[in-house]
């Protein structure tokens, strides 16, 4: 039960009563004390929230001055950011050249989407769209604003002009979204090596970008990885890479050629410094795949690892360096050349006849198929197919672009004597460009096997050794003498003392046979031979010389002058001083009689 405080003290009032009193005034006196107690509560009660709201507000500066102390005595780090689904990562690392000069980096830029429902003035909008990007079509793209859809992709990116002029429209339904893309400063050089990026998952406001071919492909990961503070350094000297791309192009037109190839590389590290294909793209604006026809045909296809060839009298160096290390010949034995030399039905010649036998240095400078293919015969085929696995002919090349790794040599089936004898003078076997640099490399560096790699190294490789120094030194003095003496004259670069040996190759037709008209010309080069530091294979397919009465089509009229000009062009760039060539003991010995 609850007692009810009075309004009124009555017991008092009645009192006043019987006295005469007023009792108004005792009613107004009790009024007042209950007003006064009242607001006495209501006051304390404020007081309790203020003294509440200070506590609260006194813990939060409090919290905050410790968060701000504790932030400025650590060190300093990234800030994370917690999504509810994957990040897109924008971050790609630079690639560069052997001496840092950019090959790849990021640009930023906009990409380009529209919300149709907002767009004031489709007509206009599409109209102006497709002044600036004339691939577009007015009115595709009026019937696309005017449709239901409230989202469209229009470009993946846009340049600063395209930018400002889109800006220009004052469409407010026209909107842009930042990007990260892949820019090849330097266009169409070095275009097979670095491949090529594009856009994988894609947001509003990012876009992941991911390597599509070469270089770019095959360090994808790497490349993307957010720890990653340095750029990809690679092997490659984009001077020496321009000008080895600007003569094969010149090379290629004047010789009437399908396509063009070079491999340029350092015979002690395997490092390849120019590596050039023929026709050729710009990266930054890469064109699509071809989906029918010849894999060739297309300027995205390399020539110089994709491509495997039957690449002809350049193996006739490994069948000779063979022999001479395993002591069946010496360079002065005399080889039978008499022929045509009959074998299963089959008939192998010589482009001439230099007589009924040859010493193996003049089989060699003549380039002779019937010598090369005795030769072989001695050898045998077991050996000298374990030989060719060894300098890396048999298997896929090392070199580090994700093409490389589907460019498989081809070999036959069953490796009898017939195979032997093709074999040793380049038929019957296909390999690339690449993998025959590394196999020339062996033969003038020593006789250690180096292995082709397109990243910067800090020394010489230390690989098996697969021939003496006595071998090599032999085939260096085999290879100055096509030079001076025999299939490459047109090589000689003063200065440089250039070696090599010369290849013509008949195309295989493609329902079987050969074509007599079409073939591939490679010369396999070194300089300087007294003391070699690179290796260079150039390569041209479908060749012709016509500045003669009738048309030439051998590697000694075609892509031994463009390998010339290459040398010439490229090894001052590589530091290369001309100087005279040393001559040997008994040319000094037959001097001083």
């Amino acid at each position: 039960m609850t007692l009810r405080t009075p309004l009124r003290p009555l017991a008092r009032v009645l009192e006043a009563r019987a006295k005469g009193e007023n009792p108004d005034v005792i009613q107004r006196e009790n009024l007042r004390l209950r007003h006064e107690a009242q607001r006495d509560k209501l006051r304390q009660r404020a007081e309790g929230r203020l003294v509440l709201i200070a506590l609260v507000f006194l813990v939060a500066f409090g919290s905050v001055g410790l968060r701000m102390a504790a932030l400025a005595t650590t060190e300093a780090e990234e800030p994370s950011v917690i999504a509810t689904s994957a990040a897109i990562h924008t971050t790609r690392a630079d690639i560069t050249d052997r001496r840092g000069r950019v090959l790849a980096t990021n640009f930023a830029t906009n990409a380009l989407y529209a919300h149709p429902h907002e767009i004031v003035d489709p007509r206009a909008a599409a109209e102006g769209l497709a002044e600036i990007f004339p691939e577009m079509d007015a009115e595709d793209l009026h019937a696309r604003f005017t449709s239901e859809r409230r989202f469209l992709w229009l470009r993946r990116y846009l340049s600063p002009e395209q930018e400002q002029m889109v800006h220009d429209l004052g469409e407010p339904g026209l909107l842009f979204g930042p990007r990260e893309m892949r820019l090849y400063p330097n266009g169409p050089i070095a275009s097979h090596i670095l491949g090529g990026a594009g856009f994988g998952q894609e947001a509003v406001n990012a876009a992941e970008v991911i390597g599509i071919a070469g270089i770019e492909a095959m360090f994808d990961e790497d490349l993307r990885d957010p720890a990653r503070d340095a750029p990809l350094a690679l092997s490659i000297d984009l001077t020496v890479q321009a000008a080895v791309e600007e003569v094969l192009a010149g090379g290629m037109m004047l010789m009437n050629a399908r396509g063009a190839a070079a491999v340029l590389m350092d015979v002690q590290t395997g490092e390849i410094v120019a590596m050039a294909s023929l026709p050729d793209f710009d990266p930054n604006a890469r064109p699509r795949p071809l989906l029918e026809g010849d894999p060739a045909d297309s300027p995205l296809f390399n020539r110089a690892v994709q491509g495997v060839y039957e690449l002809g009298s350049v193996f006739k160096a490994f069948t000779i360096a063979q022999a001479l290390e395993l002591g069946l010949v010496s360079v002065d034995d005399m080889i039978d050349t008499r022929g045509p030399l009959r074998m299963a039905g089959f008939s192998i010649r010589d482009f001439r006849s230099y007589g009924a036998s040859q010493s193996v240095h003049d089989v060699f400078i003549h380039s002779s198929n019937i010598g090369t293919a005795r030769i072989a015969q001695v050898i045998g085929g077991e050996r000298q197919r374990a030989f060719l696995e060894q300098l890396g002919l048999l298997e896929p090349a090392p070199v580090e672009i994700v093409e490389a790794t589907n460019a498989r040599p081809l070999v036959p089936d069953r490796w009898g004597e017939l195979s032997t004898m093709t074999i040793s003078y380049g038929h019957g076997v296909s390999t690339s460009l690449v993998q025959l640099a590394g196999a020339y490399a062996t033969m003038v560096n020593g006789g250690t096997r180096i292995a082709p790699t397109l990243l910067r190294q800090d020394g010489p490789q230390q690989g098996e050794r697969l021939i003496s120094e006595e071998t090599s030194r032999a085939m260096r003095g085999l290879m100055r003498a096509v030079v001076t003496e025999g299939t490459a004259s047109f090589g000689e670069v003063e200065g440089y003392s250039v070696g090599g040996k010369t290849g013509t190759a008949d195309l295989p037709r493609p329902t079987g046979g050969y074509y007599e008209d079409r073939n591939l010309a490679t010369f396999a080069s070194a300089f300087p031979m007294h003391d070699p530091r690179y290796v260079l294979i150039t390569t041209l397919q479908e060749p012709v010389e016509t500045s003669g009465p009738e048309p030439r089509r051998t590697a000694g009229w075609t892509a031994v002058p463009v390998a010339a000009e290459i040398i010439r062009r490229s090894a001052p760039l590589m530091g290369l001083r001309p100087e005279i060539e040393p001559l040997a003991m008994d040319a000094l010995s037959s001097s001083s009689r």
